[in-house]
C-alpha cells in the first residue's frame, strides 16, 4: 500500500474523510464518478512518482479507466486537498514549535542529502513536480 501510494494506510483514511464532501466530486450526472477513495489512490500513485516513472496512459492502464478519468482525478483530487491548504500546510517562524520543527528538518536533509541543500526542508523526497530533465543547479546532486 505504501509502496503504491506513498502514506500509509490511516493517513489514506484520514485524507478521504477529509475530501470526500467536496462538492467537486458530486454532480448531477447519469454518469457518476468514480468513488472518492479510488480517485485519490489514482492522484496518490501519480504524485509519488516523477519524471517519466508514469504517465496519464500508465495510470489509467493501471486503473482501469479512460485517460481523460486520469485527468478527472488529478483535477477532483487537487481542488478538493487545495480546499485545506490554509489549514493544514503553514510554518509560523514566530511558534517555536514550528521553528523545532523545521530545523529538525533541516538537519535531516543535511544528514540525509547534499550539502547544497541544508537549508532546505520542503518537497526532498517523493516531489510532487516533474522533473523533465536534470536541474542545472544541482545537477546529479538533485538524484542523490
Amino acid at each position: 500500500f505504501h509502496r503504491k501510494l506513498q502514506v500509509n494506510p490511516d493517513v489514506f483514511v484520514e485524507l478521504v474523510n477529509k475530501i470526500i464532501h467536496h462538492p467537486v466530486f458530486y454532480n448531477n450526472s447519469n454518469n457518476p464518478q468514480l468513488p472518492v477513495p479510488i480517485q485519490l489512490v489514482i492522484f496518490l500513485n501519480a504524485a509519488g512518482h516523477y519524471r517519466n516513472a508514469v504517465t496519464a496512459e500508465d495510470m489509467g492502464e493501471w486503473a482501469g479507466v479512460l485517460v481523460r478519468t486520469v485527468y478527472n482525478c488529478y483535477r477532483c483530487v487537487m481542488v478538493a486537498i487545495l480546499q485545506h491548504h490554509d489549514d493544514t500546510i503553514h510554518f509560523d517562524l514566530l511558534k517555536a514549535k514550528d521553528q523545532i520543527k523545521i530545523d529538525q528538518a533541516k538537519d535531516r536533509i543535511k544528514e540525509h542529502t547534499c550539502q547544497e541543500w541544508h537549508g532546505g526542508f520542503l518537497c526532498v523526497n517523493s516531489t510532487l513536480f516533474n522533473v523533465y530533465q536534470k536541474p542545472g543547479w544541482h545537477g546529479e546532486g538533485f538524484f542523490d
